[in-house]
């Protein structure tokens, strides 16, 4: 196993590690960016209208009153807190439009299938903790178990069950989403080192929740604070009964035994979370958060890159370390909980995960009551093998680049270290 103590310094995905982009993409990707903004001086910043009328409109879709009602405070938290650029409007439309249609499609299924909905969704795992703690190389190890299901990226795109004897090597929309994602790795550099994602990786649930519009994936990508606050105050209840919904569909005649579903911010989502999955388990992966600053905020700053302008690494900073404070506080009142039992949920270390992933992956089925097959104890042996550091590049970043102080940050997560006997580390 090549260095598993560097296996996740950032957010996402496993599939064989794709090439960098050639000279000729490198010209192509120069001439696309050089159109958007030649075009940016001449047309209106109003254009495309983002509007929860016209992207319904645009999608051919009747949305129902909670994702139009999201889909509006996205929009107006966009419209007067983020400087768009016009490629920014431009994807924005394209993809809010193809979330409407995806959570119609889902719809759509239920409505042919009836037993899809009265199917439950049986005892999900949910992978939480603080961003780049190791949560991704857990869920990514899952994956590679033929009896666990994962979200994956291309299913996020275009929802279709995804059957045992899925080849994602045959499959036209696997090669469309790898299109896709080329193409927004091409106009974000540095993406492919912090975000090694393929089409079939696994996904987030955030990008599930997204297609309601009420999702905090938005808060990533895009500066939508008013969004972000409606949303915490909202509460994710209905965003997790399509949640469900999603699921059924994409668990329908596959057979496996249960789900893995991994996000970060599953952590400001708990409540809803047991709501809709009351026998829900949950792995808690902690690792020293002053050490993981710097990787977080420089993604953050990455994806935004190509949407926005007069983007603010400081503030960046300021938002990440404050979100992730009162995560870190959300964490230990999870843990504190008095209606959820230990046999629901299991704390790993990312010492211990990375030092020995598949003794820690054995440990956590025998507490959930699983059995680990030797097919999938090889399957991840074989992907652990052939995935030094996990597909990441090495850190170039500080946190003296998003103006985060370690050492005023460090005891505003004493509380969290000291309940879950975290160590510090290097933090950069």
């Amino acid at each position: 196993m090549a260095e598993p103590g560097r296996a996740d310094e950032s957010a996402h995905h496993a599939v064989p590690p794709v090439p960098s982009a050639t000279p000729r993409m490198k010209l192509r990707y120069r001439v696309l960016s050089g159109g958007f903004s030649a075009a940016e001086q001449v047309l209106p910043r109003a254009w495309p209208d983002l509007s929860a009328r016209a992207i319904e409109r645009a999608a051919g879709v009747s949305m129902s009153a909670s994702s139009r009602l999201g889909l509006e405070r996205l929009a107006e938290s966009l419209a007067r807190e983020t400087r768009l650029s016009l490629f920014g409007r431009v994807s924005v439309r394209y993809d809010l439009v193809r979330l409407a249609r995806n959570a119609a499609l889902i719809e759509r299924m239920h409505e042919a299938t009836p037993s899809i909905s009265t199917t439950p969704v049986e005892r999900p795992v949910f992978i939480l903790g603080l961003p780049r703690s190791g949560t991704t190389f857990l869920h990514e190890l899952l994956a590679r178990d033929p009896d666990v299901m994962v979200p994956r990226v291309w299913q996020t795109i275009s929802p279709a069950p995804r059957k045992r004897d899925f080849d994602p090597a045959a499959s036209d929309v696997v090669r469309r989403t790898g299109r896709q994602l080329d193409t927004f790795a091409g106009l974000a550099p540095g993406f492919r080192d912090v975000h090694p994602i393929g089409p079939d990786s696994p996904q987030e649930c955030s990008e599930i929740t997204a297609q309601v519009f009420q999702s905090l994936r938005f808060d990533t990508t895009f500066r939508v604070p008013s969004y972000l606050a409606w949303l915490d105050k909202h509460g994710h209840d209905e965003a997790f009964a399509f949640h469900a919904r999603f699921l059924q569909a994409m668990q329908h005649g596959v057979g496996a035994r249960f789900w893995a579903l991994k996000c970060p911010d599953h952590t400001f989502s708990l409540d809803a979370i047991l709501r809709t999955y009351p026998d829900a388990r949950f792995v808690i992966v902690h690792r020293d958060p002053v050490h993981v600053f710097a990787s977080v905020a420089h993604l953050t700053e990455v994806l935004r890159r190509p949407f926005l302008r007069g983007i603010d690494p400081e503030e960046i900073g300021r938002q990440v370390t404050e979100r992730w404070i009162e995560g870190a506080d959300k964490l230990v009142d999870f843990d504190r909980r008095s209606d959820l039992p230990e046999s629901q949920k299991i704390h790993v270390h990312y010492e211990q995960l990375t030092a020995d992933p598949l003794a820690t992956i054995a440990r956590i089925y025998g507490h959930f009551g699983e059995t680990l097959s030797d097919a999938a104890a090889e399957a991840m042996r074989a992907r652990l093998a052939a995935r030094p550091r996990g597909g990441y590049g090495r850190n170039r970043y500080r946190l003296a680049d998003f103006g985060i102080n370690a050492d005023r940050l460090r005891p505003r997560f004493a509380s969290y270290c000291e309940y879950f006997d975290v160590m510090p580390s290097a933090a950069g």
